[in-house]
């Protein structure tokens, strides 16, 4: 039970893993929170977020299962 977190890129690099799994948090934000908390290094970086593999723009809630992507500024052309 929980939120599979997937983690990309600078993210990983950052947290050592490529996958977390969360005890049920209400929303993203509160994830936001809980993942700046347990690795203050994300507070440096700018990243998106997307929940069930659609990337989001605002506070979103969260469900028991959710999986949740988060993912470094993209850079290309």
């Amino acid at each position: 039970m929980g939120i599979n977190v997937l983690l990309f890129g600078q993210v990983a690099d950052i947290t050592g893993k490529d996958i977390l799994k969360i005890p049920v948090v209400k929303n993203t934000n509160e994830l936001n929170q809980l993942l700046e908390k347990t690795y203050p290094a994300l507070k440096s970086i700018k990243y998106s977020i997307a929940v069930n593999k659609k990337v989001i723009q605002e506070n979103t809630a969260l469900h028991n299962e959710d999986t949740v992507a988060i993912l470094p500024p993209f850079s290309g052309g």
